[in-house]
């Protein structure tokens, strides 16, 4: 499986983005994508995921309410909608895909994402 992320860029405070992972290759035995990021100086962590048959989205408390995931099933692309931005969203922004659960086996190049004040 391969994951190709992409739509980060500059945004102001207050803004959005919509963040790409388009997954390719043997993409029928997975169990679920998520979105990770890593802040300069600072430990990748989780963000968001969906199950493989997009339903169950989860988040972390810090972006519920701003950010959303989804699928698009005809092209196998997992979206993260990005609203609201605010600088602490800064970051580099990865996607994974796991084969069961809480195993994020694949992982797409990161994408970054910088929001100005």
């Amino acid at each position: 499986v391969q994951l190709q992320a992409s739509g980060g860029g500059l945004v102001q405070a207050g803004g959005s983005l919509r963040l790409s992972c388009a997954a390719s290759g043997r993409t029928l035995g997975l169990y679920a994508v998520g979105w990770f990021r890593q802040a300069p100086g600072k430990e990748r962590t989780s963000v968001a995921s969906i199950s493989w048959s997009a339903k169950n989205p989860s988040y972390v408390d810090s972006v519920r309410g701003r950010f959303t995931i989804s699928k698009d099933h005809a092209k196998d692309t997992v979206y993260l909608q990005m609203d609201n931005l605010k600088p602490d969203d800064t970051a580099v922004y990865y996607c994974a895909a796991s084969v069961r659960s809480n195993s994020w086996r694949y992982w797409g190049q990161g994408t970054l994402v910088t929001v100005s004040s």
